[in-house]
């Protein structure tokens, strides 16, 4: 494939030393919101993530997922306004370079992209889990991989095929999602006040747990909706991107909240035991037999199969587009900025960046332990959302967006770092071996700064301006 070499080194002044255009403006916002909601994969999250928290608390999972919606619309308000400040397909790194200081920002680069391309992995090690139910031959870690493969050769095509790729992938999804819901309010055993009561199996049966339980899963929680801030990565594609691409990040919030909140909610109400369900290793999977049969269960673990595929697609989108960005600001060696940075003249991807991401995500599936991936990845969202908030708070500092300003500034992102703080803590209590991997990271991502690129004083790191439209 012919390539075209998207930066020059320039000197300082030169208009070539600020963004230029140069991948394809084409997506509209429904279709930005496609990608998003595809890489969010709620699907996946009501029956990967969710169960540990109905698992845990029983019917008051549903009061425990509105607690997180009510914080995560405090972040996707910060998301907002920093993303119509600084529409660039780097993200948060560019936020928070700009805002808290350049070596934070590498430090947040690093983090993102640790995470991006490990969560690549994870999710796709959990394909064969799913499409196994179906056909056993189909399962292991192999399948993983191989699906990382194929889905970054898609990921090669132009920003508006993948757009629809995964919107026909995300329509199976949610069909998949509205099975749940149809037989949880078509056999209702019990009344919404079991969203309210606590309760875990124990002692042959259930047990109370008070409300004192909710808390502690509310990082959980919020890492099941993780995703919709993902539209800022494909900010240089969306039409008129400074005005549009705050609406398009909460209104991905909202469908994210609504889809994974009704099939939980409807799963408690129909259930048929809510012993028998809490006892199950894999509670979604016991509703949609007792209540569907057999076979139906099967369709729908396809359906999640695909709803998987659809993520990787989207993440593997995601996270080039970070790469991309990268290189554009200089972060490597010349040669490797160079390719890394290159866009293909018809397709307007990013093909090397593509390539890399899917190739390393690969790599990982094969080699390392799921159960390390899991670790590795586990704080780094914390991080990334206080870093988030903190940039919310010195925005205004720089100026008021023309394009969107969040209400109640600066309630929201204060109210972020405090949930944030209390993440962290938990973390720290129960899973500090996750917290030190991301804290480490981010320690490379400053020395590397400091080492390699503060030095280089006739080549700045970071262009100064952010993408203005054509």
């Amino acid at each position: 494939m012919a390539m075209h070499p998207s930066t020059g080194r320039t000197a300082a002044g030169d208009p070539e030393n600020s963004y230029r255009q140069q991948l394809s403006r084409a997506l509209g916002m429904g279709e930005n919101i496609l990608i998003t909601l595809s890489a969010v994969t709620p699907a996946s999250s009501v029956f990967i993530i969710i169960p540990s928290i109905l698992l845990a608390v029983g019917g008051a999972s549903v009061l425990t997922l509105g607690i997180a919606a009510l914080a995560s619309v405090c972040v996707g308000l910060c998301y907002a306004e920093l993303s119509a400040r600084y529409p660039i397909a780097g993200g948060e790194y560019t936020w928070a370079a700009r805002l808290l200081g350049r070596p934070l920002g590498f430090a947040m680069f690093l983090l993102t992209l640790v995470n991006g391309v490990l969560i690549i992995s994870v999710i796709a090690l959990g394909t064969g889990d799913y499409l196994g139910v179906a056909i056993p031959s189909l399962g292991g870690k192999w399948v993983g991989v191989a699906v990382i493969v194929v889905t970054t050769g898609v990921a090669l095509l132009n920003i508006k095929t993948n757009a629809w790729v995964t919107g026909i992938f995300l329509a199976v999804e949610v069909a998949a999602i509205s099975v749940l819901v149809f037989l949880g309010f078509r056999h209702v055993e019990r009344g919404p006040a079991e969203w309210f009561h606590p309760l875990t199996a124990g002692g042959g049966g259930t047990v109370g747990v008070g409300m004192g339980a909710l808390p502690a899963l509310i990082p959980v929680a919020l890492f099941a909706y993780n995703g919709y801030g993902a539209a800022i990565y494909y900010s240089e594609e969306t039409k008129n991107a400074t005005k549009t691409i705050g609406r398009v990040i909460m209104v991905c919030l909202a469908a994210t909240v609504a889809i994974e909140i009704l099939p939980i909610a409807a799963v408690v109400l129909g259930a048929p035991s809510m012993t028998d369900l809490l006892q199950s290793p894999a509670p979604l999977n016991y509703f949609l037999t007792a209540r569907g049969g057999s076979a139906v269960n099967t369709v729908v673990s396809v359906g999640i199969a695909i709803a998987i595929i659809n993520a990787v697609i989207a993440i593997i989108l995601q996270i080039s587009r970070l790469v991309f960005a990268s290189a554009r600001d200089r972060s490597w060696p010349e040669p490797i900025d160079r390719t890394l940075a290159a866009v293909h003249p018809r397709l307007h991807t990013p093909v090397a960046a593509t390539i890399l991401v899917g190739a390393i995500a690969a790599i990982a599936a094969a080699v390392l332990p799921l159960n390390w991936l899991i670790t590795a990845t586990g704080a780094g969202l914390v991080l990334v959302y206080l870093f988030v908030a903190l940039a919310a708070l010195r925005v205004r500092r720089t100026g008021v967006s023309e394009s969107y300003r969040m209400p109640l500034w600066p309630l929201p992102p204060v109210i972020v770092i405090a949930v944030m703080v209390y993440a962290g803590y938990s973390l720290g209590k129960d899973s500090w071996q996750q917290l030190v991997v991301a804290v480490v990271t981010m320690a490379l991502g400053i020395a590397y700064y400091l080492i390699y690129l503060r030095p280089r004083a006739s080549e700045r790191w970071l262009l100064p301006d952010p993408v203005h439209e054509p």
